[in-house]
């Protein structure tokens, strides 16, 4: 178990909760998004659109027909991360929820997320019940994982929603499309790292927060539907995700837990690159191989930052592998 960080209790007051909503030219999508967040039961909310220059009228969509919203509007694309982070310097709250632009909450989303910090002080960031927007019966995600051969993945991702994932329960992270944070974790580890750009973003972030002592608490009260996959496409996130996935190795992933499961490591990393040459002459699959290159290339920056990540690890290694999952036959 890690060395309990307990957070300051609520006040009398309710929290002021600062909902960041991410965009780019996704105007089709924001009126679902904003009328959701209009009609939450949660009384104390902040809503900020941050927008990445954006071209097809979200700022003045925003701007007409939601006055009461906070536009942050960026003279270029910055992506999911510099966006959120200029979204989060905007905020004002004691929490922080990042949610996507293509998502539908239910009316108590917010209120079932404050509930559970309330109920679970050692919880730095939540996690949302994410379900399909089309499909309202299927998972997107309850809560992400992480193998420990360095694979992250979606909790349930594609499985029909049976109440196999109606438990509030620790999990490794939260999804970035729909992730709640308390404001002390952001001052204690940082914003999300503009260096991801898109992509796995979350997944250091859930890193970074757990090595800190900061658990992620699972709140299937808090639901989400979202258009999965509507922004970025599979050959952007083939290229991010290769070379993302290098960089949270080199920069998270502790060393004595490599020591451990070094031989699963490289032979999961092995098997993603073969597969990748396998493809090669299909897009997703070149773009894999240009993301694995860039990773290899930018791990010595990587490793700078390592020093700081590790340095601030407070947690032991047999929690580790208590939050990370097993690979069969490891």
């Amino acid at each position: 178990m890690p060395d309990p960080v307990l957070l300051t209790p609520p006040e009398n007051e309710p929290p002021l909760v600062s909902v960041v909503v991410i965009n780019w030219n996704g105007a089709r999508h924001l009126p679902t998004c904003l009328d959701a967040l209009r009609a939450q039961t949660y009384p104390r909310l902040e809503i900020i659109v941050a927008d990445n220059a954006s071209t097809d009228g979200s700022q003045a969509l925003v701007r007409e027909r939601y006055p009461e919203v906070r536009l942050v509007a960026l003279p270029e694309n910055r992506g999911f991360t510099g966006g959120n982070n200029a979204g989060i310097a905007a905020s004002r709250g004691e929490i922080i929820i990042l949610l996507n632009n293509d998502t539908e909450v239910a009316p108590t989303w917010v209120a079932a997320l404050v509930d559970a910090f309330a109920r679970h002080p050692q919880a730095g960031t939540a996690a949302s019940k994410m379900l399909l927007f089309d499909r309202r019966d299927t998972f997107h995600t309850a809560g992400d994982y992480y193998r420990v051969d360095g694979l992250p993945g979606n909790r349930g991702v594609w499985q029909k929603d049976v109440g196999q994932y109606d438990r509030e329960e620790y999990v490794f992270g939260a999804c970035g499309g729909a992730l709640a944070i308390r404001r002390q974790v952001l001052e204690t580890i940082g914003l999300l790292d503009d260096d991801f750009f898109f992509s796995a973003e979350d997944v250091d972030f859930a890193w970074r927060a757990q090595l800190a002592g900061y658990r992620c608490i699972y709140v299937p009260q808090a639901v989400v539907y979202h258009h999965l996959a509507a922004t970025g496409g599979d050959v952007t996130a083939s290229y991010y995700n290769g070379r993302n996935f290098l960089y949270i190795l080199a920069k998270d992933y502790p060393g004595d837990l490599f020591r451990r499961h070094w031989r699963a490591v490289i032979g999961r990393q092995a098997r993603i690159a073969w597969e990748a040459l396998r493809a090669w002459r299909g897009a997703a699959a070149r773009a894999r191989l240009r993301g694995i290159i860039a990773g290899l290339v930018g791990l010595p920056g990587m490793l700078r930052k390592r020093r700081a990540v590790q340095a601030a690890r407070r947690v032991s290694l047999d929690y580790l592998e208590s939050i990370l999952t097993p690979v069969e036959g490891n």
